[in-house]
């Protein structure tokens, strides 16, 4: 199949290599030229921008870290709707389900089908295949593109209404969100109390209270202090803002989430938004004044 594939940053790399390694031909285009080079090693060939990628191929992926970047990669000056032979997108970031549903009704008007597709696995899943794939749009069009999504992992149709994936990925990520935190503030209690950190994320995964965090954030990145899980503080601050802002326009509950919230608000303002979201565990140090880490680690 013929794909074009805007956007090769931590996630998008792998998902385009994939796609070359299973026999599908890519058009790629990325701002930065060290991000496509490795794709055209492979066979990929380079575009000049979104829209040349949109003027080549009819189905157009994309990964991208904002939702302005999204807007304006799919509806801006240059972007995919002004290609000549595109007939479906297929957006891979998190955007959230209005500005889904927006982009839905702009590609509409040039007769380009939207293909809400966000992915859920950090990178580790976008190099082994194993992301959770979920995707909302017109059957037709999902029938069209989902052997090639079925490259990033396992694909789940949630529903054919613009932005249902959206809220889907909303819903997926502020409980990831909340496990980090949670995990952070209950290891650094028992720190303070003498316990080792490593001894207490064998008993949490052994027992009832075992969270994604503690079952890969943690042994990975967290207790052998190397805070390179592969998502960035920012991207995570944006999915639970987003969650909240959804939360809040469906008029249900977020109590939960808005204190979530303010932990990754407390993040970003004190370590930066490009660091490794595992950094909220510095962030909770730094009120409980103990250090989270296997013996001997910095």
């Amino acid at each position: 199949m013929d794909i074009g594939f805007i956007g090769l940053g931590n996630m998008g790399q792998p998902m385009a290599r994939r796609l070359i390694e299973a026999g599908h031909t890519l058009v790629v285009y990325d701002t930065r030229n060290d991000a496509v080079a490795p794709l055209v090693a492979l066979g990929a060939k380079l575009a000049s921008s979104p829209q040349d990628v949109a003027d080549r191929v009819e189905t157009v992926m994309a990964s991208l870290p904002s939702l302005q970047i999204s807007a304006k990669v799919a509806t801006g000056e240059g972007g995919v709707i002004h290609g000549k032979r595109i007939k479906r997108f297929v957006d891979l970031s998190t955007t959230g389900s209005r500005v889904a549903a927006e982009i839905s009704a702009a590609l509409a008007k040039k007769n380009i089908v939207q293909i809400d597709s966000p992915v859920s696995g950090g990178v580790g899943g976008a190099n082994k295949g194993t992301l959770a794939v979920m995707v909302s749009g017109p059957q037709a069009d999902i029938d069209v593109v989902k052997d090639a999504l079925s490259v990033f992992g396992k694909v789940f149709v949630i529903g054919h209404k613009p932005g249902m994936a959206q809220t889907m990925k909303l819903a997926n990520n502020f409980l990831s969100a909340t496990a980090m935190a949670a995990t952070s503030e209950a290891v650094a209690m028992g720190v303070k109390a003498g316990l080792d950190p490593a001894v207490m994320i064998d008993v949490i995964n052994a027992g009832s209270g075992r969270t994604t965090a503690s079952d890969g954030k943690f042994p990975q990145a967290v207790l052998p202090r190397t805070f390179n899980y592969g998502f960035t503080t920012a991207l995570m601050l944006k999915d639970v803002r987003l969650c909240v802002e959804e939360s809040k326009t469906l008029g249900t509950p977020n109590d939960v989430m808005s204190a979530v919230l303010d932990q990754w608000e407390l993040t970003n303002t004190e370590f930066g938004g490009d660091t490794d979201f595992t950094a909220i565990v510095k962030m909770i140090e730094r009120r409980a004044g103990v250090i989270v880490g296997k013996a001997g680690s910095k």
